[in-house]
């Protein structure tokens, strides 16, 4: 908690800051702009100690609204602003606590400190505004206060002397409006108007729309010039009502909503698309006035239909004259298209409303001919960006992620989109509901419901009556006209049209799709000539209509598209987004169940251009991700041979210096992941064949080759350079696609001398390094990793892996002090795991057993072991106690880990949950025992998880008898043995009973040789007696003594991978 004196303004005190404190402060912020670090370090130390001060904001303030230079007024109002939103997060609390005082001080400095001050300074504000008024209310003088400074600044007031300025006025009311454009509490269905919001409406916004409307008049007046300060005015009311009117509706700006938008609409008619016309600071205000004209008329369309309706002919009309002006988009600046944009999104929203029929259709002829489809035609400004910069124009006319159709939508940003978008709204559209007369009614009245289905069925959309007869009437190219620029620039423009009808074509059948692709956009493919922008854009259409081609017809939009992957640049014009759009339109066939009649065309394409570009590579490696991705066999069995042919090409991507690889190499690693998956998946263990297997076999050495070379180049590589550097060093990019390729190496190796061959033992130690400086995690992530570390130890134990327990020592002139070894670094991720991140508690925890009682620990080893331990129990333990008071699924694996722990260091383990938190030890006992009870809901089914139980419990119950032999503690212990070793036996009888009924599996003898130790064990009869003597020590002794010898002869389980199931 913030002492009372740790923030000057939170006190409502009177003193004022002295010129000493003033000055060091200055002096402070002064050296905080300085270009050395140490400087800028020791001033910000400073700051802060000085930020204890109670007059230290009152500091700030001073010097933003009047220190010595530009520089230290915007470092003042920044720090001030910095601090006040850290003390206003760290207690929300306190914000109520805000001095009257200083809020008057900042409101002054507000009003009359320059614009970039002000542009920071107004964030200060606007945390403690958010604070105080908009969540407490608690601020009732500044509504009264703000609506002062408005009328009393410089060019509103009548007086000569006024100190207040209007623009800062006006843009302290839009911060404080700002809140407001949202809903402020979500789970409320139909939030009423906050009435803060309803006091600024009635007591500033009101008179400020009078003001607002003779400034219009006294604006578009002006022809030949604009000033500057009136168009900052518009600009900034404009703002304040579209944040006022964008959620809610204040009652009363209600009524004045037509003149207002009336207004809007003279500042609209003002604007100029001529080119001619130059662009000053002025009119560009009025511009942004402008969108922000639209941006209102798109909310109150959207949202508040009851007051826009009697607008909205006239709203029509306005943005009619300016979607006309689409055919110079290549021309019109940013600000200027974005206008053109917005106005095609207003009809769009006019249109999904009840009278938007009626407004609109008139108009369709033309806004298709006239607006729509000149914004759809290539224009030079498509052609530039195709040369200047391939993957802008690919990003704003190929988007790869075209949402759903819709009139509501207002992230378009650019003419050609919103075309698009109201194209395919009119295309959706089936004219107005049918029966609206009233002999229409009646008449409807007495039909029955079949016949009105009927009937509503037979309507047809304005896509098949008006769109597609429209685009029928421009000539596809060929042969004979490709040459004539006209002919291709309206058919680029036909075909971004289809693109946006796909909603509509999506609901036709498939045959009206089949008939319109062949006769349309395939005949595209066939021409001699080079067209490369229309063959895009072609690409495209295809890759977005493949959800609905059928599957006789997918065959010839494959070769089509496969055809256009393997285009060339021609000459001086690149064809590289002909081939990115194909290879997109690939990947979407593919997702979409397609598959080719054969495989290696497209492998031999892909191989063939990658590595021409690195983002045509990476675009390529994801193409061929997606095709292996398919599972079919007709892929699987050309992998080694891909596999083979990008190893090469990815190590020759990999850069010299370890970090970071671009991102065509973590493509490169990720497209070979999956076909490492995708080999193992397809041929299972099982098959029994032997041309296949070996085949398989085969297939798995030439991978597993492939893979070492490449991360030998990746991995060994920078280490012996940096080696002979002096320092050791490797890249940490792509750990888990990485992972994956080991566990392939892995999986290849057949012997000793594959094992030397390959390197395993080098790489491992590299990679069990990487793994334990990674402190990244991800959902999606790191899976592999898990995977892999069970192979190591399994290989371990077959093989002997080298450095796996203990590092090497490093060659003198260095100390003689071994390397981190592989099971450390292990060690380090998984208990590092374990302590961040609660994704990866059960994988983390699994590989806690793994990694202590699979391998065999010489003695050298056994101080290593214990320092797995250490660092085991204590990150899960920390990890409990954090979960401890709400029972969870994560309880499991976090004490079974411990569990593990205890098995092999019990007095170490119990000093560590004793230093932990005071009776950890007991705690951990407990709940260890709770895990067995009908209240633990995730329960335990598997035999590994309670044996574990059963031989951990066993050990504190012999720790404690010789300790603490009538401790309470040791009674619930033994009470939860015996339930765990009853249940131990459940589970036993319940494994036989199904191995029996399965005749087809064969008998374990290593599980028959364990469940002949608990057949001895009489477990009912033992509990049964104990919870009828339980008031009987010395029974209780006897009995545990029973028990302690029968268990203390039981192993660990051997593997217990799958005790906790990866949630």
């Amino acid at each position: 908690m913030w002492s009372t004196y740790k923030l000057g303004f939170l006190l409502s005190h009177k003193s004022w800051t002295t010129s000493m404190e003033v000055a060091q402060i200055a002096h402070l912020l002064s050296e905080t702009l300085s270009p050395d670090g140490h400087v800028v370090r020791a001033s910000s130390e400073a700051l802060d100690r000085l930020s204890q001060l109670p007059d230290f904001p009152f500091s700030l303030l001073s010097i933003a609204a009047g220190g010595e230079n530009y520089g230290q007024k915007v470092a003042a109002a920044t720090y001030l602003k910095n601090f006040t939103r850290r003390i206003i997060n760290e207690d929300s609390t306190l914000s109520s606590k805000v001095s009257k005082e200083f809020k008057d001080q900042l409101m002054r400095a507000l009003l009359q400190v320059e614009p970039a001050v002000l542009k920071v300074l107004i964030e200060a504000f606007r945390a403690i505004a958010v604070a105080e008024f908009v969540k407490q209310n608690s601020w009732p003088e500044l509504v009264p206060d703000l609506l002062a400074a408005i009328q009393n600044s410089n060019l509103f007031s009548n007086t000569a002397d006024c100190k207040w300025n209007t623009i800062n006025s006006l843009t302290v009311l839009h911060a404080l409006l700002r809140p407001f454009q949202y809903f402020l509490n979500s789970k409320v269905a139909k939030e009423p108007v906050p009435p803060q919001l309803e006091q600024i409406a009635k007591e500033v916004l009101v008179p400020l729309l009078a003001v607002f409307h003779h400034l219009v008049e006294k604006a578009v007046a002006i022809h030949d010039r604009t000033e500057m300060e009136m168009e900052k005015i518009l600009l900034t009311v404009c703002k304040c009502i579209y944040f006022a009117v964008r959620s809610h509706m204040p009652s009363a700006l209600a009524p004045l909503l037509p003149s207002f938008c009336r207004d809007l609409i003279a500042i609209l008619g003002s604007l100029s698309f001529e080119c001619s016309v130059t662009i000053e600071d002025g009119y560009l205000m009025r511009l942004k006035t402008g969108k922000r004209s639209l941006l209102i008329f798109c909310a109150i369309i959207s949202r508040h239909r009851k007051y826009s309706d009697k607008s909205m002919p006239d709203i029509i009309n306005c943005v009619l004259n300016i979607v006309k002006y689409s055919k110079k988009t290549s021309e019109l600046n940013f600000l200027s298209e974005r206008i053109v944009s917005l106005a095609f999104d207003v009809i769009s929203h006019v249109l999904e409303t009840g009278p938007g029929w009626r407004l609109v259709s008139p108009h369709f002829n033309f806004l298709l001919d006239s607006a729509i489809f000149p914004a759809l035609v290539l224009n030079e400004k498509d052609i530039s960006e195709w040369e200047e910069d391939a993957e802008e124009y690919i990003r704003k006319n190929l988007p790869s992620d075209l949402e759903e159709i819709s009139g509501w939508r207002e992230d378009l940003f650019t003419a050609r989109k919103s075309a698009m978008n109201l194209l395919g709204v009119i295309s959706m559209s089936t004219g107005p509901p049918m029966g609206n007369s009233s002999n229409g009614s009646s008449a409807a009245s007495k039909r029955k419901k079949s016949e009105k289905n009927k009937r509503y069925g037979q309507r047809r959309f304005m896509g098949e009556l008006f769109v597609l007869p429209f685009l029928s009437k421009f000539p596809i190219p060929s042969d004979a006209n490709a040459y004539q620029p006209k002919i291709l620039n309206d058919y680029f423009g036909v075909l971004m049209a289809y693109g946006g009808l796909q909603d509509f074509l999506r609901v036709r059948e498939p045959g009206y799709i089949s008939t319109l692709i062949y006769t349309r956009v395939l005949p595209l493919y066939t021409i001699s000539a080079c067209l490369p922008y229309v063959l895009a854009t072609a690409n495209w259409v295809l890759g977005e209509l493949a959800p609905c081609l059928r599957e006789e017809m997918s065959a010839d939009v494959y070769s089509s598209l496969l055809k256009a992957l393997a285009m060339p640049d021609k000459g001086d014009t690149s064809c590289y987004p002909v081939r990115v759009s194909a290879a997109g339109a690939i990947a979407a066939l593919l997702e979409n169940d397609y598959v080719p009649p054969e495989w290696l065309p497209l492998l031999e394409v892909v191989i063939g251009r990658i590595g021409n570009g690195d983002e045509e590579s990476s675009l390529l490696f994801q193409l061929l991700s997606s095709t292996v991705e398919a599972v079919d066999e007709k892929v699987a069995v050309h992998i080694p041979y891909i596999v083979s042919a990008l190893v090469g090409t990815i190590t020759k991507l990999i850069p010299g210096n370890p970090e970071p690889w671009p991102q065509v190499v973590e493509r490169g690693f990720a497209a070979l992941a999956v076909m490492a998956q995708s080999w193992e998946n397809l041929f299972p263990e099982e098959l029994e064949q032997n041309e296949l297997s070996e085949k398989w076999t085969s297939g798995r050495a030439t991978i597993g080759r492939a893979f070492s070379a490449l991360l030998q180049h990746a991995w060994l590589s920078p280490i012996y350079q940096s080696d002979r550097e002096g320092e050791g060093s490797s890249p940490a990019s792509c750990i888990d696609d990485s992972s994956t390729l080991l566990l392939s190496i892995m999986n290849s190796v057949s012997g000793s001398n594959v094992l030397l061959e390959l390197k395993v033992s080098e790489l491992l130690l590299v990679w069990a390094n990487l793994i334990s400086d990674c402190y990244s995690w991800d959902e999606s992530e790191n899976l592999s990793i898990f995977d892999c570390i069970k192979d190591v130890v399994n290989l371990h134990s077959k093989y002997g892996l080298k450095n796996f327990l203990v590092g090497r020592a490093l060659s003198p002139p260095a100390p003689p002090v071994p390397q981190r070894s592989m099971i450390e670094g292990i060690g380090g991720f998984v208990s590092e795991a374990i302590s961040q991140y609660p994704s990866a508690t059960w994988r983390a925890c699994s590989c806690v057993h793994i990694l202590l009682h699979v391998p065999s620990y010489s003695f050298d080893a056994d101080g290593v072991k214990q320092s797995l331990v250490i660092a085991f129990s204590r990150a899960a333990f920390c990890r409990f106690r954090a979960i401890r008071s709400n029972p969870c699924s994560l309880w499991k694996p976090l004490l079974l880990a411990i569990a593990s722990c205890y098995l092999c260091y019990p007095d170490v383990v119990e000093e560590i949950l004793g230093k932990g938190e005071c009776g950890g030890f007991t705690i951990w006992a407990s709940a260890l025992g709770f895990l067995l009870t009908s209240s633990y809901e995730s329960g335990l089914s598997e035999k590994s998880e309670i044996k574990l139980i059963v031989m951990a419990l066993a050990q504190v119950v012999e720790e404690l008898g010789l300790r603490k032999p009538s401790s309470g503690v040791l009674r619930d212990c033994f009470t939860s043995l015996l339930e765990a070793s009853a249940r131990l036996k459940e589970v036993q009888e319940e494994n036989e009973e199904a191995e029996q009924d399965d005749e087809e599996e064969d008998d374990d003898d290593d599980d028959d040789d364990e469940s002949s130790d608990y057949d001895e064990l009489p477990t009912n009869d033992i509990l049964m007696n104990v919870k009828c003597h339980y008031g009987k020590w010395n029974f209780f002794l006897d009995y545990l003594h029973i028990w302690l010898d029968r268990i203390r002869d039981l192993k660990p389980p051997p593997n217990i991978h799958g005790m906790w199931k990866f949630h």
